[in-house]
Order: structure tokens, then C-alpha cells, then sequence
């Protein structure tokens, strides 16, 4: 072997161990943020592409429509690509399956002392993480929050939503989605890293008391209205615009809903002395970019079927803001 090719392979090497060292001295919840920032930083990129190309790789379901034919040599290859890599729209429900799934098995780690949970929460307190500061009943409560979402989504898709047949999505928008829901879990559970590892018991400070106060009713609310709006969709004749509920003031009121419950999520499972964990705060983050980008795709949709003045004084998604 040349002293060239030597050289070359000893600095290799020296990279990936460089970067192994400082990979596996970073604590979960930094990973967990870092993939919800990176996540919405790429929709919002690809949000304020050209329409061609935003067409592409965003719309998917009713509003996706077939791209026009198009001598950009980037723009065919992409449609090629989009086309051939779609997956059914109705996966959506996987999402919540895992979900689910994701939440009993952090549920029980956590009352058995598991060791997948006790190495992560290990990781989170020895490399800096914000695993302080939260107690038991929080990391419970936000565990219980996402089982009841998932399991109300999986029960939504089995038995109300009415997913086409014919109607398809991204892959890349579904692994996106995965992603999300397995990092939710671990996001809660880092965040209370301490209280897992020293076994704290299921006492209640005020300050808990009082997040919890705040956000568990407002959980519930967006919740159930969530449901009712799901109902309310999947009861329209196709391609109608949904007049009932929340949906009289936003036009993707579901959206406003979904948004609501991270939020309230972030509340439930923060840490002493702030009023957000900020692993979730960066999910929401994700939510609410991606979400947003719908919400305008829908909008736009709306007012092409139904005229401009379809949806006027709605608001998109969030009230007073968008």
C-alpha cells in the first residue's frame, strides 16, 4: 500500500473515531430535538420552493394532483422518483400503532426498572441532558397522554376515517412521521431521567400540581374536539367543505387541535422551575411547520373549488397568528 493510500486511511479512521467520540457523548434529548428541529427546518425549506417542485414533494391525498409535464430535467427525475416511491395513505395508521405500542413499552420499563430505560436515562443524566427537574407522576402523565392519542387515531382510522384505496403519500413523509412518534416517547421519558433512575415516588410538588392543572384540561379538550372534527370530515360527501365545530373559525381545525395537545404535552412534562420541556417544544415545533404547510396547501384548495370567499375569516390554523 502507497504512503498516500496510508495516510489517507489513517485520517478515515481519525474522523470516525473523532466523531464516535463526540456522537456518543451526546445526550438523548439532544438527539431527539435535534431530528424534530432538522425535520421542520427541511419541510420549511421545501415549503418556499418553487410550486412545481413543492407540488412534487409535499401534496399528497385529495389536493395531490398529477404534476404537469415538464422539461426540467430535475423535475422529471423527482416525479419519477416521488412516483415510484409512494406508500398507501392509509399507513397513516401505523403511526399510531407504533405509538401505542411505544407508550406500553415505556410504561412498562419504567414500572419494572427496565434496562433499555435505565441506559438511556444514564445517557441523559451523565452527558449533560435536562433530565433533572421532573417527576415521576409528569413522566406517567406525558406517557399517558400519547397512549390515549395513539390509541384514539388507531380507533379513528379502524372504524371512522375513510382512507382511499387509491390515495397515496411520500414515502420520506412517512418515515418523517415515524420518526416523530418514536422520538415523542423517548422525549418524554428523557425528560425525567432522575426521577427514573432514583425510583422518586409518586408525590406531587405544587408546581407540578399546577402544570398539570393547566394542561391536562386543555389535553382533553383538544382531544375530543379532535375527534369530533375527524368525525365531522369523515361524514362529508366528497370533496365538501366542513362547516361544523371548530371548523366554523380555522379551516384545518384538526390541525389546531393536534397542535393543542403537544402543546399542552410540553406543559404537562415540564421540568422544575420552567413552564415547557423543551424536547417537546421542539416536537411541536416539527407539528406545527409541517401542519402549517397543509394547512395553506388546504386553504389554497379550498378557495380553487369553492371560490375565494369559501373560507374567508377562518383562520388557517392558529388563532390571531395564522
Amino acid at each position: 500500500m502507497s504512503t498516500t493510500a496510508t495516510t489517507t486511511s489513517k485520517m478515515i479512521s481519525q474522523t470516525i473515531s473523532t466523531l464516535y467520540s463526540i456522537l456518543s457523548t451526546i445526550p438523548p434529548s439532544q438527539y431527539c430535538q435535534s431530528f424534530f428541529l432538522f425535520a421542520a427546518a427541511a419541510v420549511s425549506a421545501i415549503a418556499v420552493l418553487p410550486s412545481d417542485l413543492k407540488q412534487i414533494l409535499v401534496d399528497y391525498g385529495a389536493r395531490a394532483s398529477s404534476p404537469k409535464p415538464s422539461n426540467n430535467a430535475v423535475l422529471s427525475w423527482l416525479s419519477t422518483l416521488t412516483k415510484h416511491t409512494q406508500v398507501p395513505h392509509s399507513w397513516f395508521a401505523i403511526f399510531y400503532v407504533v405509538s401505542v405500542a411505544w407508550s406500553v413499552f415505556w410504561l412498562g420499563q419504567f414500572l419494572s426498572g427496565g434496562q433499555v430505560i435505565k441506559f438511556i436515562a444514564e445517557q441523559e443524566v451523565e452527558y449533560g441532558g435536562n433530565g433533572k427537574g421532573m417527576g415521576s407522576v409528569q413522566v406517567l402523565a406525558g406517557w399517558a397522554m400519547m397512549f390515549l392519542q395513539g390509541a384514539r387515531r388507531t380507533c379513528e382510522h379502524l372504524f371512522v376515517v375513510r382512507a382511499s384505496s387509491t390515495s397515496t403519500m411520500w414515502v420520506v413523509h412517512w418515515v418523517l412521521g415515524l420518526g416523530f412518534y418514536l422520538g415523542v416517547g423517548v422525549g418524554v421519558g428523557v425528560g425525567g431521567a432522575d426521577a427514573i433512575l432514583n425510583r422518586r415516588t409518586l408525590e406531587l410538588s405544587r408546581e407540578e400540581m399546577v402544570k398539570l392543572g393547566v394542561a391536562v384540561p386543555v389535553f382533553f379538550y383538544a382531544w375530543a374536539n379532535q375527534y369530533k372534527s375527524h368525525k365531522h370530515l369523515a361524514g362529508l360527501k366528497k370533496y365538501s367543505l366542513p362547516t361544523e365545530g371548530l371548523f366554523r373559525w380555522f379551516v384545518c381545525a384538526h390541525y389546531t387541535c393536534e397542535c393543542l395537545l403537544y402543546l399542552s404535552m410540553a406543559v404537562a412534562t415540564a421540568p422544575e422551575g420552567v413552564w415547557f420541556n423543551r424536547t417537546l417544544v421542539c416536537a411541536l415545533a416539527f407539528v406545527v411547520v409541517n401542519l402549517g404547510v397543509t394547512a395553506s396547501g388546504t386553504r389554497r384548495w379550498y378557495e380553487e373549488k369553492f371560490g375565494k370567499g369559501a373560507v374567508e375569516g377562518r383562520w388557517n390554523m392558529i388563532p390571531f397568528v395564522f
